[in-house]
């Protein structure tokens, strides 16, 4: 069984986050939309560590009511940094009323995160910002994440720990228990992640990290989606000519 060494890859994430900064945005704030959930307030806070509270800028997104914004205020109040409310209620509206045909269920759940990626850039162009993604290695790995919305980012602190990796490097934040052992979900259709997906994430990570899993069907399930949705975590497909002339 492997050993997660949270103490030495928090520090070590913080120091990357310090030179992506260096190298890509110096002086820039990081960005980060803050959903109420432990991936946001961790990066959130891996950020403030790297950065300082004054160049971490949080925002808000709720579509109409959010019923566990206080949450989400929790973690911007705990960290003292400045932030945002931004409702998207009106803009995911506008949009779905100008579509000239009934929505797939799918594409009304994914609008929502695509228009507050929108809203992440908007702010950040306006802050001299960069846009933090906050997705882990367990939503990856098996493509649970919206394409062009909370998949992308212009660096990406957690991309490759898993959930029961983040939530030791959460308590090592000091961040409060409230939001790193809140039961994940999309915050989209009313289910929680572990609904949504057919397995725990306990399941998923060890599986990820020890190749080790006891249910033939949860294995099958969770390559199938691996497997499908490997296209996300890929630059996009261009054509690309053997000779000009």
């Amino acid at each position: 069984m492997y050993q997660f060494n949270a103490a030495k890859i928090k520090d070590e994430c913080v120091q990357w986050i310090r030179d992506f900064f260096e190298a890509n945005g110096k002086g820039c704030n990081a960005v980060v939309g803050i959903s109420g959930g432990k991936d946001s307030s961790i990066v959130a806070a891996l950020c403030v560590e790297a950065l300082g509270k004054d160049r971490v800028i949080g925002v808000l997104m709720p579509c109409g009511e959010q019923a566990d914004i206080d949450m989400a205020k929790l973690l911007v109040s705990h960290l003292d940094i400045k932030h945002f409310i931004i409702n998207i209620k009106d803009a995911v509206d506008g949009i779905t009323k100008a579509i000239p045909f009934e929505l797939s269920d799918q594409s009304r759940v994914n609008l929502p995160p695509r228009i507050r990626m929108s809203t992440l850039y908007a702010v950040s162009q306006s802050h001299n910002g960069r846009v933090a993604n906050t997705c882990n290695l367990s939503e990856d790995w098996v493509g649970y994440s919206t394409r062009y919305g909370d998949s992308v980012g212009d660096f990406s602190p957690c991309s490759n720990l898993t959930v029961q990796e983040m939530k030791q490097i959460g308590r090592l934040l000091g961040l409060p228990d409230v939001l790193i052992d809140k039961v994940p979900s999309d915050g989209l259709c009313g289910k929680t992640d572990e609904d949504n997906l057919g397995f725990t994430y306990a399941e998923l990570d060890r599986y990820i990290r020890e190749g080790v899993i006891e249910n033939e069907e949860h294995k099958a399930l969770i390559d199938r989606k691996h497997r499908i949705n490997l296209f996300k975590l890929e630059l996009m497909p261009a054509f690309k000519p053997e000779k000009l002339f």
